[in-house]
């Protein structure tokens, strides 16, 4: 097979997938195989760049945006929709639309209902099946141009699948939503670096979608479902008979053609023969919109009938023919009882409420966030007022503000304390910041919260290493910082309490034991020879997160060289800015974190990447002139741990099997590359016939 039929080949698998996931909802590989596809492609087009097309899979991310978005006009106005609040209003609505059509009684007007996604409006034109621009909803008429951040939501097809009745150049709508899982996610690690967190996964995805950087963008798991196709755009003057027979007569017939054509619709819509029908699926939709792992507000209400939208019309701001039921706010009533303030792993110092406990959007919460003093200030919180309380997002508990006509005479106003509530260091505000710090190093609060985030599976990943353990080590003064957890030892940690259990009616501390202990030791042992970037990320450096740590350990390649990186050097690095540079150059120049550096080193935790100093290369290397392949899932690191070991000792990492392959590493969930390697009669070795080939190369 030629490159160029084999790049072919992967870009029809590539596709395929793609539509089986977003679309369909079936995938049929794994998330490695299908990484391993894309990497297989992305080497045959640097090969061999003259076959690169602007609709190739590894084409989604492109350069960063050297400046705002360009304005761009819609095919068709994006109108609004008008609301109903009730069921009363639904019938209202089905009312005038069978006045206006001369509906009779007997009669009902067949309606498409789908979930309103609460995400950010696009519209998406396509030529000859191939992307070619998409744009925010803007003023209705005219919006923003962010094809390049769109190209990167695998969920937008790059190319379509062309049928009888698709038109040359045709334009869709659709809805940018960030899923809750993914913005739990981004704020977790937008926490950990000390950056405010997004209030909900709408504001999460509007800020992504308009971010200068598509790399950042395509990090950040957006995804899209389409529910309009602007039938008149492309359209040729004098159509075909067949073109106007294949055209869609319905809404329902719409949204069937778009999933053919492998755009991503949202699966739930239902056709409703009459308002009943209506209101009963908007009900049921009020409480399972909690099973979603999406936001929905609501449900859009449409005439199914393109012929009878027509004669509905529209006014200048809404269509006639379509109506928005929106769901009730989530939101009640509790009371506060204290306000209490909480120290992060690098010092700042936050308010929080504690309350008592009430349900809402099916959990129950007894804490939520203040967000910062000044915000406690504004709003004139009080401990012991009525608060009205909601789910940012139906996530995260937040506390709208007081309720005045409750409140006690004699309530005194919060004051943010002067001294840390954990070491009693006096608490400091940067200038322009609005966070309180605690800059004690040695603040156990502070301690606690940054061990916690370094073990992380995230960061250092290493299992075991729980928020208990980590607390009876520091209230003993065994760990003092981040390198004391090497110096650890089987013996030290199976004699710590790390909790209580209750036998014969009487609570009793319980040890953590030997088997425990080992399996720690064993995890902390296998943390030494992380990739570069985990540590990086698990030191908790101000601002850098997890894709930042990426960048610095890519574009530095070792501690060292970060360490003597100018502020200048570091802000010449893409995706880092003035901020971030400062932070990195100011951590680096303290004293104790020196220190700290320089034990990791004697501990024997990497400090650079692979190819790096401590990188086995030549002749001589145990695995020189082998190449391996890895596929499956190792439960004992990750895929780039594993080819970091296999670099280190001189072999090399290919992504797909061949007869020059020396060896199959094959973990869990392994699939047709197994199967190819037994066709070939490839070695394979599974996990620990993998880790006694490590050991004994690294003798």
């Amino acid at each position: 097979m030629t490159p160029a039929d084999r790049i072919q080949e992967l870009r029809r698998l590539i596709r395929d997938h793609e539509e089986r996931y977003y679309v369909l909802g079936l995938p049929e590989v794994s998330d490695g195989e299908f990484d391993d596809l894309i990497r297989e492609l992305t080497a045959l087009e640097v090969a061999h760049p003259n076959l690169v097309t602007i609709d190739s899979p590894t084409q989604r991310v492109g350069g960063r945006v050297e400046s705002g978005f360009s304005a761009v006009e819609h095919a068709e106005p994006m109108l609004s929709l008008d609301n109903a609040y009730s069921d009363a209003d639904l019938r209202a609505f089905d009312d005038r639309v069978r006045r206006v059509l001369g509906v009779d009684e007997e009669e009902v007007v067949r309606y498409v209902a789908e979930l309103k996604i609460d995400g950010v409006g696009v519209a998406l034109r396509y030529d000859a099946g191939v992307l070619i621009r998409g744009a925010t909803r803007g003023d209705g008429t005219r919006g923003e141009d962010v094809t390049a951040n769109l190209r990167t939501v695998r969920a937008v097809p790059l190319r379509v699948r062309a049928t009888s009745s698709s038109p040359t150049l045709f334009e869709v709508r659709g809805e940018v939503f960030l899923p809750r899982s993914a913005f739990e996610q981004i704020n977790v690690q937008r926490e950990r670096s000390e950056e405010v967190q997004f209030a909900n996964p709408r504001n999460a995805a509007a800020g992504t979608l308009r971010h200068l950087d598509p790399a950042l963008v395509a990090s950040r798991g957006l995804n899209v479902f389409v529910y309009q196709l602007v039938s008149d755009v492309g359209q040729p003057s004098s159509p075909t008979d067949r073109q106007v027979r294949n055209r869609p007569k319905t809404h329902a017939d719409q949204l069937a053609e778009l999933r053919r054509w492998g755009l991503p619709v949202e699966p739930h819509w239902r056709r409703c023969s009459g308002v009943d029908e209506l209101i009963g699926f908007c009900r049921d939709w009020a409480e399972e919109r909690r099973t979603l792992d999406f936001d929905i507000d609501g449900v859009v209400i449409k005439v199914d009938r393109l012929d009878q939208r027509r004669l509905l019309g529209r006014t200048s701001k809404s269509p006639r023919w379509a109506i928005a039921f929106k769901f009730p706010a989530e939101q009640t009533t509790t009371q506060l009882r204290a306000i209490a303030v909480d120290v992060g792993r690098t010092g700042a110092v936050t308010p929080f409420a504690i309350l008592e406990p009430v349900s809402i959007a099916g959990s129950t919460v007894s804490m939520a966030t203040l967000h910062n003093a000044e915000d406690v200030a504004r709003k004139d919180i009080r401990e012991g007022d009525w608060v009205l309380l909601e789910k940012a997002g139906d996530v995260i508990p937040r506390v709208v503000g007081p309720i005045l006509s409750r409140r006690r005479q004699a309530a005194p106003r919060w004051q943010m304390p002067s001294n840390c509530p954990k070491c009693g260091a006096t608490l400091k505000r940067p200038e322009g910041e609005v966070v309180w710090r605690c800059e004690n190093i040695s603040c156990g609060a502070r301690l606690q919260r940054g061990l916690e985030h370094f073990v992380s599976r995230s960061a250092m990943n290493i299992e075991g290493f729980g928020r208990s353990l980590i607390a009876e080590l520091i209230a003993r003064q065994i760990v003092t910082d981040y390198a004391d957890v090497y110096s650890l030892n089987v013996g030290e940690l199976a004699d710590l309490t790390t909790g209580s259990m209750v036998t014969d009616g009487r609570e009793r501390r319980r040890r953590f034991g030997k088997k425990n202990a080992t399996r720690v030791i064993a995890q902390i042992d296998r943390s030494r020879d992380n990739e570069l970037w985990r540590l990086l990320f698990g030191l908790g450096i101000r601002h850098i997160g997890q894709r930042t740590a990426r960048v610095l350990a890519d574009a530095f390649e070792s501690v060292k060289a970060l360490s003597e990186a100018t502020v200048g050097q570091l802000e010449a690095t893409p995706e880092v800015g003035p901020v971030l540079a400062a932070s990195v150059r100011s951590w680096l120049s303290e004293a104790p974190n020196q220190r700290l550096l320089e034990r990791l080193r004697e501990a024997g935790v990497r400090m650079e990447v692979p190819g790096g100093q401590d990188r086995q290369l030549g002749a001589d290397a145990p695995l020189a002139g082998r190449t391996y392949v890895v596929t499956g899932t190792l439960a004992s690191m990750s895929r780039e741990a594993a080819t970091a070991a296999i670099e280190r000792l001189g072999g090399k990492v290919a992504v797909s099997v061949s007869r020059q392959t020396s060896a199959l590493i094959a973990g869990d969930g392994q699939g047709s590359k197994a199967k190819k390697a037994r066709t070939l009669g490839v070695v394979i070795l599974d996990e620990a016939a993998f880790l006694a080939l490590i050991r004994w190369a690294a003798q």
